[in-house]
């Protein structure tokens, strides 16, 4: 059988590019409002700290488990697209003949930022907790509050304050960067161009998103810790399941 030719190769090579693009471009952007209603969700306990402290950032974080804990939806409302949107961005860029933009636009860094620390995020505060072998003992969801948070604020002020905020403001600004290219492929046609500037929208998002959360993170680290020095032990044993914490 002869060898493929370097034009049969390269006509095999824009097909794919002309099936693949739009489709990773529809799941890209299709997944990227889930992933918004989880962050709105998971971000309005910190920022009720900054009314009720630890107790009501808990409290709101129990209710919004009801929405991205249950069995449905942290598969397939949470997890799903904090898997896909990544994925089918990355695939995108390399099947991609000349990618859309570079990859050191705004939108490329906090995009493969955020999926690395979402990665270490779910291992600290979902993983590690439920190790069943000592000294962990699985510690369960009623005791997988923020006074986890709390801990590791304390334990490690300026590693987990900057952590929490730096994480939370990659993926503001990524939203804002995401939010102008959904706005102008799907919705500009008929509704116009979208509101404000690109700077004003990620001011705002830095205003009304960012600088609460901080500011929330603030009160609960200042709070005294309200746990048994046995669920403190077990505290810090999760958190040092990763190397971030092993100094």
């Amino acid at each position: 059988m002869a060898d493929a030719t370097p034009h049969q190769d390269q006509s095999f090579l824009r097909r794919l590019t002309v099936i693949t693009q739009p489709a990773l471009t529809r799941i890209a952007h299709g997944s990227a409002p889930f992933i918004t209603t989880f962050v709105l969700i998971h971000l309005t306990a910190p920022i009720m700290a900054n009314i009720g402290g630890t107790s009501l950032a808990s409290q709101v974080m129990l209710l919004g488990r009801e929405y991205y804990q249950t069995s449905f939806g942290e598969k397939y409302l949470v997890l799903a697209p904090l898997v896909i949107h990544p994925l089918s961005a990355l695939l995108k860029r390399v099947l991609a003949p000349k990618p859309a933009r570079r990859l050191s636009s705004i939108l490329s860094i906090t995009g493969y930022t955020s999926a690395i620390v979402v990665a270490l995020h779910f291992f600290i505060h979902r993983v590690a907790p439920t190790d069943p072998s000592p000294p962990i003992y699985s510690v369960g969801p009623s005791e997988l509050d923020y006074e986890y948070v709390k801990f590791g604020l304390q334990e490690w002020p300026w590693r987990n304050w900057l952590g929490y905020v730096g994480f939370t403001a990659a993926v503001a600004w990524h939203a804002v960067e995401g939010m102008s290219i959904i706005w102008n492929t799907w919705l500009r046609p008929q509704l116009g161009s979208m509101p404000g500037t690109k700077r004003s929208r990620t001011a705002a998002a830095f205003v009304g998103g960012v600088l609460p959360v901080a500011t929330g993170l603030f009160f609960i680290w200042r709070e005294p810790l309200m746990v048994f020095a046995s669920h403190a032990d077990r505290f810090k044993a999760a958190f040092t399941k990763s190397p971030i914490y092993w100094y």
